[in-house]
């Protein structure tokens, strides 16, 4: 019988600088669920011009992860339009939408950069700007990267709100990783070179090596917090930052 694997996530998300002269909230949320040997993993970014772009993104985070922690890597690419679906569905309902129509979903924009694995197997999900990796710890070199998509102009991406975001929804497979990494737009041009084919590791190893080691989470959450805080962060990229990073054994 398989033991289940020690599954262990440290997430944190920051207010940009941007946001902070604007007195706006942060609109980043992050959500994870475990159960035995499984994750659901996503974290998304409210878009800065939606109205309530903080609720879109924690309305498809919370409903993915509650419901993807049922799914398996056979049934996952349905289940997650499924999710998506239904979250969508909230949307609409929901208090904020005054006209209860998929008409005003864009004042919930946010985009989906996700996880669901099992063991060392999974898959990223994805919709937008963003990205994930997942790797071998012994081996940072060699990683499976999702990259971020976006229309036309570099400032113009893809959200699940749209109505043909099913053309935007993309999905990679990944196996023997034991690390998976998600963030948000205003994280990748610190973790990547600009073709995305190579990682900034002064930026990101750091990181992933004091995660690895640190078994106080409290502790981990807040050193995550401080290094996407850091000044020097800020000014290059005023957008709020959001990184989770979860060890699968």
């Amino acid at each position: 019988m398989n033991k289940p694997q020690h599954i262990r996530v440290i997430a944190a998300g920051i207010q940009g600088s941007l946001h902070h002269t604007k007195n706006l909230p942060c609109q980043d949320y992050h959500c994870s669920k475990t159960n035995k040997n499984k994750l659901v993993a996503v974290v998304s970014d409210g878009a800065g011009s939606a109205k309530y772009g903080k609720i879109g993104a924690k309305i498809v985070c919370d409903t993915l992860c509650n419901l993807l922690i049922r799914s398996n890597l056979k049934n996952i690419r349905q289940d997650t339009v499924r999710a998506i679906e239904t979250a969508r569905q909230k949307l609409i309902l929901h208090r904020c939408n005054k006209s209860k129509s998929a008409q005003n979903l864009m004042d919930f924009s946010a985009t989906v950069v996700g996880a669901f694995c099992f063991r060392n197997k999974g898959v990223f999900f994805h919709i937008g700007d963003g990205a994930a990796l997942a790797f071998s710890q012994q081996n940072t070199d060699e990683f499976i990267i999702s990259e971020p998509a976006n229309g036309a102009f570099s400032c113009e991406t893809f959200f699940y709100t749209m109505s043909d975001w099913q053309n935007c929804l993309r999905f990679t497979f990944f196996d023997n990783a034991d690390r998976i990494v998600l963030m948000t737009d205003g994280v990748t041009n610190f973790v990547f070179a600009d073709d995305f084919y190579k990682i900034r590791k002064n930026f990101l190893c750091p990181i992933i090596n004091y995660l690895n080691t640190e078994n106080n989470k409290a502790l981990a959450v807040n050193a995550l917090r401080n290094t996407l805080n850091d000044s020097r962060a800020q000014r290059i990229n005023a957008d709020d930052k959001t990184l989770l990073w979860a060890k699968l054994s």
